[in-house]
């Protein structure tokens, strides 16, 4: 691995709402990750208008950890995940430039094998969730599985889990991407797949376990999102259609 000297290898973006129940946790165990690669990299924070402690959490990590370069970047409106994502992307300076959920469902244990497909040649690499089927988590798996079968079927994809909240990035890649995407909000994830899959970037999807959290709330809202995201897949195949 290596680094341009005038900026840092990798940028992890962290998009936050409402995380006060695992940031401090979270961001420990990313820090101790990130410090293993022994390169030089940033943490940029994007707190889309969060309603609980999050914001207090971000300025104490921010004010003890003045030895890592943090960027603390605070929505005055909700705009949504994509939005958010995308925001913390155009601030990015890395070689490389990623983000995962901050609730830490996926373990960022697998960053190393994610930016190892990008130093062997591809423009995208992203974690594809392998379940661990519990009584459970049991909605949270048909609901994951369900949708990724429609999405290959409405969209013609090869993409196994374009929905993964674990992805990083050659960013010169990235930036040619982000004015395309149209959604701001939780199918920004999908759009950017597909379209990357679409224009011929070189995609890598590594497998790794996702642990459903049981200290944290939820606002998934099952039946809603689905019927949500419905419609936006059938929305986006007839933009995919429609002529240049």
């Amino acid at each position: 691995m290596s680094a341009d000297e005038s900026r840092p290898y990798l940028s992890l973006v962290l998009a936050c709402y409402n995380e006060q129940e695992t940031l401090l946790q979270s961001f420990a165990t990313i820090r101790r990750v990130l410090e293993a690669l022994h390169q030089p990299y940033e943490l940029i924070f994007v707190d889309d208008c969060s309603r609980d402690g999050t914001r207090g959490l971000l300025a104490k990590i921010q004010a003890a950890h003045q030895d890592v370069p943090i960027q603390v970047l605070l929505h005055e409106k909700n705009q949504g995940r994509g939005a958010t994502v995308s925001e913390g992307f155009r601030l990015a300076r890395g070689e490389y430039t990623g983000y995962l959920d901050v609730d830490l469902e996926v373990h960022p244990r697998y960053i190393p094998s994610l930016l190892e497909a990008l130093e062997d040649g591809a423009d995208v690499a992203t974690l594809r969730r392998v379940y661990i089927v519990e009584w459970r988590s049991l909605d949270r798996f048909i609901l994951s599985r369900g949708y990724s079968w429609l999405v290959r079927r409405v969209l013609g994809t090869r993409v196994l889990d374009t929905e993964t909240g674990f992805k990083f990035f050659r960013r010169e890649k990235l930036l040619q991407l982000l004015p395309q995407i149209q959604d701001r909000h939780w199918f920004w994830d999908t759009e950017l797949m597909v379209l990357a899959e679409r224009q011929g970037l070189r995609m890598a999807e590594i497998p790794g376990a996702f642990v459903r959290r049981r200290d944290k709330t939820s606002t998934l809202h099952p039946l809603r999102e689905s019927l949500r995201y419905f419609r936006h897949l059938l929305r986006f195949r007839r933009r995919l259609r429609s002529p240049a």
